[in-house]
C-alpha cells in the first residue's frame, strides 16, 4: 500500500483537492503500479478490465481505495458494492488524460482563443471509444472545484476537477454522461466557502427560473450555403439595409424559435425588409431586461427552444435571404449569484474597483477589459454567435458606457485614466481588438454600435485609430428629428434646423437611423402617439416621416409594430397589437410600409453612397420653404433620386424647385397616395424640368416624395 497522508486522502474524500488526479485513478509507485478510487460507505470495490480480469481494492481512508495491479493498467470499470444499496459500475473519470491542450492553455494564457468554445465549458467527448462530458472552466482564485449535477445527485464531492497549473482552468472528463445532463461548477472559495455557479461557457441553460446549464451538442446541417457564400462577398456599406427589430417574446407570444421561422419570413418578406434584428437572445434570468442583462454569454434562452431550433431558425431567415443582427451586451452583467458576479469569490469578471466595475445606476456589474482572460471570454463570444450560428451582424449596446471611466458617475466617483483622462483605454482597446477579429474572421459581417456622444471614429478603422464598428446608431437624428415630428405642423416652419443638422454630420460616420425598442416605452408612447392631429393626420405624419427617413443617407431600422401604427405602449409581457390591422387605415399604413421597403431596395442611390457626402446635395432653390425638405441622392453609376418632404399640413402648389438634372423625373413613391390612406394630391406620376433644371410640382400635405431621374 502507498503511503499517503491524511491531509490528502481527507481532501480527496470531499473533493476539496486541487489535483485529484495526482492521488485517484492509476499511479507508479515504487512498488509497482496502483488503482485508487472514492467510494464511500462502500462494501466492496474491484476494477475489472477489458480482458476479464480483475482486481480487488483495499480501503485506505475516508472512502478512499486502492488496489495493487501486476502493470501499467489500461482501460477498466469500478464495480462497487453496498450494505445497503445496489451495486455500481462505473468508468473511472480519473484514468483520462486532461482534455485540454497545451496550446490551448497557452492560448487561453496569453487571451487569444478565439474559439474558446471549442476548450472550456462541457463537450461530450468519444475518449477511445468511451463517450462522456468533459468539463472546463476558468476560475484561478478557486482552491477547488467540482462538477455537481443531476448525474450525481448534486453532490459534487466525487468529481472533482483538476487544476491545470497557471491558467487558471480546471478539468475533469466525466465518463457515461451525454447532452441533456444539467450541472453546475461547486468552487471552494479563498476564505473557505464553498459556491455553486453556472457554467460561463455553457452553451445550453435550463428553462428560467431555473438556472442550471445544460450539456449540449449541435447536429444541425446549415443549408444557407448560397447566403453565406453571397455575404462574403460584399459589404453591408454599400448595400440595402433596412431593419425590423423584434423581441422574440412578444412579437406573437407562444412562438418558439422553430414555430416563428415560417410566419417571421413571411411577415418580413412580405415587407421587404433586408435584415432582422433580435433583441438578445443570450440566456438571462429575468424577461423584463428584455435580454439585457445576461447571464449566459454562449447560450441562447431556452425559452424559445434549443439551439438547433434557433439555428433553424437563423437558417430559414438566410434561405429567404434575410439578414440576421443580434444584440450583443458586453457592457455589463447583472449581480445575480449563480452567474459571473464574484464567480470564483473574488472579483474575476468584473473589474474589482467599484469605480471601474459597477454600474450603480442598472445595479450591474462592468467587466475587466483590461483582464486578457476576460477580454478573451468576450472576443470569443462574438465570434461565437457569428461563426456558430451564422449571425450576419452584432449591434453592441451601450457602447457609451464602455467608454468613459465617468459615464453615470458625480465627481470623485471615477479615477482617470494613465493620461488623466475620461477615456476607458481598456475598454477601447477591447472595443478594437473585437471588432478587427470578427471582420478578419468574418467578411460581409456588420459590427453596429449604439453609441449616443460624439466620440468620434466610431466607424473609423482599427490601424487608423478608430473603433473599427462598420455602423454606428445616428442617436442625435433620431433625437432631433422625433423632436420636431412631434411639433404641431404649424409650427415646424421655426424648427427647420431640428431636421437639417443631421445634413452637417451625416457621412462622419457609417450611419443607422433607429426607431427603436427604446422610443416605444417608459411612457414616451409609441411613434403613432407622438405624432401631432387626429387621427388621419397622424397616420399622415408618420408616412410622411418613415418616407422621409429611408431616404436620409443611412441604413433604417425600425422596433415592430410602428409599421402598422401601434397605439399602445410596448410591453414584453404581451403581444402587439395586431387586432389594429383590421382597420383599413392602418393596414394601409403597413402596405406603405412594405411598399417603401421594396422601392428603396431598387434604388440604389438610397444606399450605394450611404457615407459619400460627394453623392448627396441639398436642394432648396429657387424659393426656400421652411417646411419642405428637399434633397438628392447618387449612386456609382449616374443614377438619382430625390427626396422631397412637406411636413406641413397644407400642401405646396407650384412648388419650385432646382433639381440635379434636367428632364423627366418619376414619382416613384407618394407617401399621400390614396391607397395608403392618403389625400391623393401629387403630379400624375412625374414632373419635368424646364431647360435650365427647374421643376414646378405639387408637394402633398404632411407627405414624401421621392423623384428618380428618367435619362
Amino acid at each position: 500500500m502507498t503511503a499517503l497522508s491524511d491531509q490528502v486522502l481527507d481532501t480527496v474524500a470531499t473533493g476539496s483537492y486541487h489535483a485529484p488526479h495526482d492521488v485517484l485513478g492509476p499511479h507508479q509507485t515504487a512498488d509497482g503500479w496502483v488503482i485508487r478510487t472514492r467510494r464511500p460507505m462502500a462494501g466492496t470495490v474491484s476494477a475489472i478490465f477489458a480482458d476479464g480480469t480483475s482486481a480487488d481494492f483495499a480501503h485506505l481512508r475516508a472512502g478512499v481505495w486502492e488496489a495493487a495491479v501486476p502493470a501499467q493498467p489500461g482501460a477498466y470499470t469500478v464495480h462497487t458494492t453496498y450494505p445497503s444499496g445496489p451495486d455500481f459500475v462505473a468508468d473511472d473519470p480519473y484514468r483520462f488524460l486532461p482534455t485540454v491542450g497545451e496550446l490551448d492553455l497557452h492560448l487561453i494564457r496569453e487571451g487569444r482563443h478565439e474559439q474558446l468554445w471549442d476548450v472550456l465549458g462541457a463537450h461530450v467527448r468519444d475518449l477511445g471509444g468511451v463517450v462522456g462530458v468533459s468539463f472546463s472552466v476558468w476560475a484561478p482564485n478557486a482552491r477547488a472545484v467540482r462538477v455537481a449535477g443531476d448525474f450525481n445527485s448534486w453532490d459534487g464531492q466525487g468529481h472533482s476537477l483538476r487544476s491545470l497549473g497557471s491558467s487558471g482552468v480546471w478539468e475533469l472528463f466525466v465518463p457515461g454522461l451525454g447532452t441533456g445532463s444539467v450541472y453546475k461548477f461547486e468552487l471552494l472559495t479563498g476564505d473557505g466557502r464553498w459556491i455553486m455557479k453556472a457554467d460561463p461557457m455553457a452553451r445550453a441553460a435550463e428553462v428560467p427560473p431555473a438556472t442550471g446549464s445544460v450539456v449540449t451538442a449541435s447536429d444541425y446541417t446549415w443549408q444557407d450555403a448560397e447566403w453565406m457564400t453571397a455575404r462574403a462577398g460584399r459589404s453591408p456599406l454599400d448595400q440595402p439595409m433596412s431593419t425590423y427589430e423584434i423581441h422574440l417574446g412578444s412579437w406573437r407570444p407562444g412562438l418558439g424559435y422553430r414555430d416563428a421561422a415560417d410566419p417571421l419570413v413571411d411577415y418580413l418578406t412580405a415587407l421587404g425588409y433586408t435584415h432582422v434584428e433580435f433583441l438578445p437572445l443570450s440566456e438571462h434570468p429575468f424577461g423584463g431586461s428584455w435580454g439585457y442583462q445576461v447571464t449566459g454569454y454562449y447560450a441562447p434562452t431556452s425559452r424559445f427552444g434549443s439551439p438547433d431550433d434557433l439555428r433553424y431558425l437563423i437558417d430559414r431567415l438566410h434561405q429567404a435571404g434575410i439578414g440576421v443582427i443580434m444584440d450583443w451586451v458586453p457592457g455589463h452583467f447583472p449581480k445575480d449569484q449563480f452567474a459571473l458576479a464574484r464567480f470564483d469569490g473574488q472579483a474575476l469578471y468584473e473589474h474589482p474597483d467599484p469605480r471601474r466595475g459597477e454600474h450603480k445606476d442598472w445595479g450591474t456589474l462592468i467587466f475587466d477589459y483590461g483582464r486578457r482572460e476576460v477580454r478573451n471570454f468576450l472576443v470569443a463570444n462574438a465570434l461565437y454567435w457569428i461563426e456558430e450560428f451564422h449571425v450576419d451582424g452584432l449591434r453592441v449596446d451601450a457602447v457609451a458606457s464602455m467608454l468613459y471611466l465617468d459615464y453615470s458617475r458625480e465627481a470623485g466617483e471615477w479615477e482617470p485614466n494613465i493620461h488623466g483622462g475620461r477615456e476607458n483605454l481598456e475598454a477601447i482597446g477591447f472595443l478594437q481588438e473585437v471588432n478587427a477579429t470578427a471582420y478578419k474572421r468574418n467578411a460581409g459581417i456588420a459590427m453596429i454600435a449604439e453609441e449616443s456622444t460624439s466620440y468620434p471614429g466610431v466607424t473609423a478603422p482599427t490601424d487608423q485609430g478608430g473603433l473599427g464598428f462598420g455602423f454606428k446608431w445616428n442617436m442625435g437624428w433620431m433625437n432631433d428629428s422625433l423632436e420636431y415630428i412631434k411639433r404641431d405642423p404649424m409650427y415646424r416652419g421655426w424648427h427647420e434646423g431640428e431636421l437639417s443638422f443631421s445634413f452637417v454630420y451625416a457621412f462622419s460616420e457609417n450611419f443607422v437611423l433607429p426607431i427603436s425598442h427604446d422610443e416605444v416605452v417608459h411612457g414616451k408612447g409609441t411613434l403613432f402617439t407622438r405624432m401631432p392631429g387626429d387621427h388621419w393626420q397622424k397616420l399622415a405624419n408618420m408616412r410622411t416621416y418613415l418616407a422621409y427617413m429611408w431616404g436620409h443617407p443611412g441604413k433604417q431600422l425600425l422596433f415592430m409594430g410602428q409599421e402598422f401604427g401601434q397605439m399602445s405602449e410596448w410591453s414584453e409581457g404581451r403581444g402587439l397589437d395586431w387586432w389594429i390591422l383590421d382597420q383599413p387605415a392602418h393596414r394601409e399604413l403597413h402596405d406603405f410600409v412594405g411598399t417603401l421597403n421594396h422601392t428603396y431596395r431598387g434604388l440604389s442611390p438610397l444606399w450605394a453612397r450611404d457615407s459619400d457626402g460627394e453623392a448627396f446635395t441639398r436642394l432648396g432653390g429657387p424659393a426656400w420653404n421652411p417646411t419642405v425638405v428637399a434633397f438628392a441622392r447618387r449612386d456609382h453609376h449616374g443614377g438619382t433620386v430625390v427626396v422631397i418632404s412637406n411636413f406641413s399640413g397644407n400642401p405646396v402648389y407650384d412648388y419650385e424647385l432646382d433639381l440635379p438634372e434636367r428632364g423627366e423625373w418619376a414619382e416613384v413613391l407618394n407617401s399621400d397616395a390614396v391607397e395608403y390612406g392618403g389625400s391623393g394630391v401629387g403630379n400624375f406620376g412625374a414632373v419635368h424640368t424646364d431647360d435650365s433644371g427647374r421643376a414646378r410640382m405639387t408637394v402633398p400635405p404632411l407627405g414624401t416624395l421621392w423623384l428618380q431621374h428618367r435619362r
